[in-house]
């Protein structure tokens, strides 16, 4: 599949369940059981202690259904099925109602490592086990409201936030060692080898900070943000986030790390 493919979500039956074909539940085996063993070494415990509790099956595309029962349950999220990219305004919606967007496509073989649209094994591998986590599940909470309620000009920085922490963000823990609680890098084989090696940036989190960082969405990132340890993301709720906002629109945008995308890619 070249890269100008787009990928087309399948959808559920009358009861709500998907029905993959088994090439696709072999592509979530292959792509579960290449990650699992960088794992233990690299993502966070709460990610690791969520992994478990949602009991994702190592050879099969899981249900939806299945893993609303273990959200639901502990804290009050649940799924939604949705198309692979939607807009601002309906992913903010979900999040404020606490539904998480999932896309019900999985990747191709020759995007193992890394994928422009965020398919099931990156939303559920990568974010579901830690919406089992009560301050991860409050941030993203939090986040939802905030946007909904934002400028499109706001949203943007917002963005930004979201991108530094949920997706990739990383936690510095008090031996000075790395972990990661970023979906997605915990659902990339290769950006997990990357982020962990000595290439990209480490920043310690600063709110206005990120919210200046530009990135790219098709490329390994050169810079990534570190808090101090999930329970981080309560103080960030704490925060005056549109504040930091107007802070950094006024301050304007950090040089980005890397080069402009060429027209041809």
């Amino acid at each position: 599949m070249s890269k100008n493919t787009e990928y087309v979500a399948r959808l559920p039956d009358a009861d709500g369940h998907i029905d993959y074909p088994q090439a696709e539940h072999e592509i979530w085996q292959a792509l579960y059981s290449r990650q699992l063993g960088n794992l233990s070494e690299y993502a966070c415990n709460e990610y690791q202690q969520g992994l478990i509790d949602l009991g994702l099956s190592d050879s099969n595309i899981p249900q939806l259904q299945d893993i609303d029962k273990v959200l639901l349950d502990t804290t009050g999220w649940k799924t939604a099925a949705v198309p692979a990219l939607i807009s601002f305004e309906r992913f903010f919606e979900l999040l404020a109602n606490r539904e998480f967007p999932v896309a019900t496509f999985i990747r191709s073989k020759d995007e193992f490592d890394y994928l422009r649209e965020p398919d099931i094994f990156h939303e559920v591998f990568g974010h579901c086990p830690l919406l089992t986590n009560a301050s991860f599940a409050k941030f993203s909470h939090t986040y939802g409201k905030l946007g909904l309620s934002a400028s499109k000009e706001d949203r943007v920085l917002l963005a930004r936030l979201y991108w530094f922490t949920v997706e990739f963000g990383l936690i510095r823990n008090r031996d000075d060692s790395l972990s990661i609680y970023g979906g997605g890098i915990l659902s990339s084989p290769g950006e997990t080898l990357y982020a962990m090696g000595g290439e990209p940036q480490i920043k310690p989190f600063n709110l206005v900070d990120v919210l200046r960082t530009p990135y790219r969405i098709d490329i390994m990132q050169p810079v990534y943000y570190a808090v101090d340890g999930l329970s981080f993301l309560d103080e960030i709720v704490e925060m005056d986030i549109m504040g930091a906002v107007a802070e950094a629109k006024k301050l304007g945008m950090f040089a980005p790390l890397y080069e402009p995308k060429s027209k041809a890619s």
